[in-house]
């Protein structure tokens, strides 16, 4: 009965408190906070240890550390990999939590061959291209009758600009039948209809700030440093880390090493890096109403075949982390900024 009556309780709370998004339960606390969701355990303790007036809840076995992190008061969890495990977390955190703002970061796979292991991606969008319909092979499916219509499944196939549905993937051995799928989401403001969506766009005022940023990337991870006070150059990335703002992030259920499937969401999706949970993650935010933006550290160009020594140098080092968690913390300082200026305004 007693824990009945604090639920109810932070749910008046909540709904009296105000912000920009729209009343939610916010069962454990409602103080208002930017939700970070870390896919990569490394790069959370750097963002953690930073963290001042911290408090812990844990939810479920999952822990969500509340504190003020470069002035702005957030909550900071670990997804852990897959895109079920970003949806579940991410629920869980608005569920419990008044965000109004999320961020995902972590580490991703490069798919544009022009980037290099280290750069850190701020995608201006988001998508799931393996949400397919497997056909039998290469030919459209008409499963409801006419060509391309699947409607009568609950399902609509992804098209192109020119309305037609995007091609399947094709091994060198021949087709494979899969075809991309768009998602059904339901949320307060298309209720009670829905809509089909294969993009999640990231928030533009957030995305804006991104572009405004310039973080000191590091070409060398922490660990560089030999005893001597020298840096070994095999804990170091040939190529500068880069910051790049826009492009398509795509995420799935599978750990991509396939070097066909890589090509064929470059060349269909343009698509900048890939990884397992950033879209689920959108998913949930936009069903939610929550605005939402995802950093992402390049560790290789995925389903590379050759070995590449600036892989082994990005984690051995920690520079994966450490560049990944650089941008956050500017993007933080530089949204508190923008915040502030916002609200000088008359």
């Amino acid at each position: 009965m007693r824990g009945l009556l604090l639920a109810l309780a932070a749910t008046l709370l909540c709904s009296s408190a105000g912000a920009e998004t729209p009343s939610r339960r916010c069962l454990s606390e409602c103080t208002p906070r930017i939700g970070i969701v870390s896919a990569f355990g490394a790069e959370a303790d750097i963002l953690l240890a930073q963290t001042t007036a911290k408090r812990v809840h844990v939810i479920n076995g999952k822990t969500f550390t509340a504190g003020v992190l470069r002035g702005s008061r957030v909550v900071i969890v670990l997804s852990g990999v897959s895109m079920i495990n970003s949806a579940l977390v991410t629920q869980t955190l608005l569920d419990h939590f008044r965000i109004q703002r999320l961020i995902m970061s972590g580490i991703a796979g490069g798919i544009n061959p022009a980037h290099h292991v280290g750069d850190v991606t701020v995608p201006d969008r988001w998508a799931m291209p393996m949400e397919v319909y497997w056909n039998a092979d290469s030919s459209v499916p008409a499963a409801c009758g006419a060509a391309a219509d699947v409607s009568c499944l609950g399902l609509k196939l992804a098209s192109g600009p020119d309305g037609k549905p995007l091609p399947p993937f094709v091994l060198p051995g021949g087709p494979t039948g899969l075809f991309m799928r768009e998602n059904y989401v339901l949320n307060a403001v298309n209720a009670p209809k829905g809509e089909f969506r294969f993009d999640y766009p990231v928030d533009a005022a957030m995305l804006a700030v991104a572009r405004g940023l310039s973080p000191k990337l590091e070409r060398c991870g922490p660990r560089a440093k030999l005893p001597s006070g020298e840096t070994d150059p095999k804990q170091c990335v040939s190529q500068q880390p880069r910051l790049i703002v826009g492009g398509r992030g795509v995420s799935g259920t599978a750990f991509l090493a396939n070097p066909h499937y890589r090509a064929y969401l470059y060349e269909h999706l343009q698509a900048e890096t890939v990884e397992m949970e950033t879209a689920a993650l959108a998913h949930v935010a936009y069903s939610n109403g929550v605005p939402y933006i995802a950093f992402r550290s390049l560790s290789d160009l995925a389903g590379a075949t050759e070995f590449n020594t600036d892989v082994a140098a990005l984690f051995s080092s920690g520079l994966a982390e450490a560049n990944e968690a650089a941008v956050t913390l500017a993007f933080l300082e530089a949204w508190k900024k923008h915040t502030a200026t916002r609200k000088a305004k008359p």
